[in-house]
Parts: structure tokens; sequence; C-alpha cells
């Protein structure tokens, strides 16, 4: 899906932080849960000011975060990209339901786990003729910040896609007690440190701790590490 102003952009730097432009909006997401510790719902936090053209961290050493402050040449941060550049549709495998279908990229797991409540989305899917449970597969599938799940109309063959504001969350997760990666929304081009251009989807999330083996992307090794930005 394509951005809302063609100037929008995140740019990976060789061995350094990722560069926004396009003044888009910042502001925290708290992955927020129920009683049983399943993800439940985002929570949105206050605003982050920032000027149109700003970099991010991605080694997770600076002092200034989110922002650069330098501290990946200090540290002499290996930013290598090794992330698969194939569309997403090649990366997925495909689960039927009755009326409505699930794709699944495994390797873009970012670990904020709102597949996992109500007996797993994959289960769901298979039972999307329930209203009840379509509604309910639909809003923890496009709650999966990185993408890696996406829910299909089987009548239309299109993606069932929550509309997003074109921003960027810096996640924060209290049950892991870590912070996450930062979650591009809306459709934000990510343009790699060669020039390749990464496809264009409403949902992905960007790598801030430095350690992820899928970079530039997310793969959840900030919850192992107990990344904190703070």
């Amino acid at each position: 899906m394509p951005s809302a102003k063609t100037n929008v952009r995140v740019t990976v730097t060789e061995n350094g932080p990722y560069l926004v432009t396009g003044d888009v909006p910042i502001a925290r997401q708290t992955i927020m849960t129920d009683a049983e510790g399943g993800s439940e719902a985002w929570r949105e936090g206050e605003a982050v000011a920032h000027r149109a053209s700003y970099a991010l961290c991605r080694c997770g050493a600076s002092k200034t975060k989110p922002f650069c402050d330098g501290s990946h040449a200090e540290i002499g941060f290996d930013g290598t990209e090794t992330a698969s550049r194939e569309p997403y549709l090649d990366q997925a495998k495909g689960m039927e339901g009755p009326v409505l279908g699930l794709t699944d990229a495994e390797g873009l797991c970012a670990f904020a786990r709102f597949c996992d409540p109500n007996g797993q989305v994959w289960a769901q899917v298979e039972r999307t003729d329930d209203a009840g449970v379509r509604e309910m597969f639909v809003r923890q599938v496009n709650a999966c910040a990185s993408g890696r799940l996406v829910a299909w109309d089987k009548q239309t063959g299109r993606a069932i896609e929550q509309p997003l504001p074109v921003s960027i969350g810096l996640v924060e997760d209290p049950e892991q007690q870590c912070s996450g990666p930062l979650w591009l929304r809306g459709g934000i081009p990510v343009v790699a440190a060669d020039g390749f251009e990464y496809e264009v989807r409403n949902r992905v999330t960007l790598c801030r701790c430095g350690a992820s083996n899928n970079k530039p992307f997310c793969d959840g090794t900030h919850a192992a590490i107990k990344f904190k930005d703070g």
C-alpha cells in the first residue's frame, strides 16, 4: 500500500541509524495484557517531539534514544542487513478457513504475542464462519505489529487491513519487561543501505536493540536480551 505522503520514508544507513524523512509522528505504543498476561490491546502514549527529518538509533546503544547520538561508531556496530527481500506472499504460508484465510510469514515475527489469546489465530481461522470468532480473529491478526500475520477475505481475495496512520511507534512490552522494536505504520517505505526498496506494507517492525538476526527487521531478540530504551 502506498504511503500517504510521497516524501515519507525510512532509509537504513550502513552500520548506522535509520534516517526518517517526511515529518513522521512518533509515539510510544505499549502492549496491554489481560489477567492471564495475554496481549490484548495497544495503548498509545504521548507524542515524541521531533524534527521533519531525524535519525533513529538502531544499534541499541544511544544515550538519547530513540534518536541516534553516534554511539554506533563508538561500539563498532555491525548493521548488515540479512532479511529476505522477497515479497511478503512469497515468504508466507497460507491457511484457509470457511470464510477467511490467514497468511503467516514466521520470519517476520516480532514477538508481540497478539496471536496467542483465545485459542490462537491458527485455530480461530478454521471457525471464521462464526461471527464472534471472525471478529476476534481479525482484531488479533491486525494487532500483529510486524505484519507477520495477514487476514484475507476469501470472497474478494483481498487482505483485511485496519487503516493505520502514517506514524512510528516505540514499542514497550511491560509483560516481558523490555522495550520492543520500531513499529512503522500506515505503509512507510523502507530503503536498504544499498538502495534496495523493501516491499511497502501496512505493518512493519524494525530492530532498534541492535541484536536482531533479521536486520533491518525485528526478530524478537529484544525480549531475550531484555532491551530497555530508557
